[in-house]
């Protein structure tokens, strides 16, 4: 019953969220528009394969795409390659985007991790229907402009330990295709192939990095509660004399209570054609706000050029699966702004026994305090060495176990000591 309730209640959050914003938010959008569009960036615009740069949706484009350090959910393979290697459970995730005007977009990515090395595979699709018409309006020919994009993942979290968390560090291979229908020439007769001419493929990659750590934390958890990432983004050889979109990020995220989580990034473009030619800087805050521990709630602003994007998203699990939707206000330089809604199904495919295999852990450690606090030194070695084969970076256990070995060694000395007397 709660998880309904949940669920009607997210819907509504972003249907209500939409209708608000298309009645009362004009002045509102003014108002932002004036703040951030005074200089609109000369240089934007000048790349390619920009599909690259529009979100498939997910918890990313909710919280304001400022996802970089946070990277929790299958939402990472756009942001930071990184993630894969952290992720607690197998994902496999859907999504769609109904994107600006008759523009949509279609994802998919599945991801899952073998101990310390993550990989993924996911694409999507950004189509939108093309027709071109003559001189007196008749349609002369049509189609779909699209951009494809495959992504293979890999990811492998270095130093992990109990009190270091380590470094993750990542990589994607994207292919990608863009496909231009067939237009007329100047007396309207459809040129075969002329579409082929436009269209183009491309080969780039990301990297990435995430670290974790505690900073000022005031509650209980072994969880980290503050997160430093960084990725490059789309780098690659020109296409077609364009330049593609490449784009380097550094960011953070930090939890100063249980339930809530604050994001910032920091984008900067990079032309690597003439790198005088690069965007400006761009940023993005976000927000999480795990309300049960099947629903959250998600704001987020990004602001990239004279472009503000506001974004609110919720989410309910209805175990194995769990349902994002996002709403986006996209307040671009037109005279009204732009209202989208995007969704995700995400799939818990199961941990592959981590839970489980930690719970046995954590209970032959205390098992081995137990038999040391009883004084039996050899079975609580006994049972770190067991905690150990299971985690081997479990730190508290080997620290308990090298205390104990060297107790041992003392004892087995003092007796030689007391045989040689």
């Amino acid at each position: 019953m709660k998880r309904g309730t949940g669920l009607v209640c997210t819907l509504c959050l972003a249907l209500g969220t939409a209708a608000y914003a298309q009645q009362a938010l004009p002045s509102a959008y003014e108002l932002i528009f004036g703040l951030f569009s005074p200089n609109p960036d000369p240089n934007e615009g000048l790349t390619t394969f920009l599909s690259t740069l529009v979100p498939m949706g997910g918890t990313a484009e909710s919280m304001g795409m400022a996802y970089t350090a946070v990277a929790s959910d299958a939402s990472f393979l756009e942001i930071n390659p990184a993630g894969s290697a952290l992720l607690e459970r197998t994902e496999l995730a859907l999504y769609h985007n109904n994107w600006i005007a008759d523009t949509r977009i279609e994802g998919a990515v599945y991801a899952v991790r073998f101990g310390t090395l993550g990989l993924a595979a996911g694409g999507k699709w950004l189509y939108l229907p093309f027709t071109e018409r003559d001189d007196f309006g008749q349609r002369v020919s049509g189609g779909y402009y699209s951009e494809a994009l495959a992504i293979g993942n890999v990811s492998l979290h270095l130093f992990p330990g109990y009190y270091f968390y380590g470094i993750s560090l990542g990589a994607n291979i994207k292919l990608a295709y863009r496909s231009f229908p067939d237009y007329s020439d100047n007396e309207g007769t459809v040129i075969p192939g002329s579409g082929a001419s436009q269209s183009a493929a491309a080969i780039m990659a990301d990297f990435g990095a995430i670290t974790r750590f505690d900073l000022f934390k005031l509650y209980s958890s072994r969880t980290k509660n503050m997160s430093l990432g960084l990725a490059v983004k789309n780098v690659g050889l020109p296409v077609q004399g364009d330049p593609l979109p490449t784009v380097a990020t550094v960011g953070m995220a930090y939890s100063f209570f249980r339930p809530i989580l604050i994001s910032a990034d920091l984008s900067f473009p990079i032309n690597l054609v003439d790198p005088s030619l690069s965007e400006r800087p761009y940023w993005g805050i976000g927000y999480r706000m795990t309300i049960t521990d099947f629903w959250s709630l998600r704001a987020g602003f990004l602001v990239k050029g004279g472009n503000p994007r506001l974004s609110v998203g919720a989410s309910i699990a209805l175990s194995p699966m769990t349902l994002e939707v996002n709403y986006t206000l996209d307040l671009i330089t037109q005279f009204t702004p732009l209202n989208r809604i995007s969704i995700e199904a995400r799939f818990d495919m199961g941990d592959m026994g981590r839970a489980s295999k930690a719970a046995t852990v954590d209970s032959l450690y205390i098992a081995g305090l137990e038999a040391y606090a009883a004084g039996d030194l050899e079975k609580a070695v006994e049972y770190w060495d067991k905690a150990l084969a299971l985690d081997p970076y479990f730190d508290p256990a080997r620290e308990a176990r090298d205390n104990a070995v060297a107790a041992l060694e003392m004892i087995k000395r003092i007796q030689e000591l007391q045989t040689l007397d």
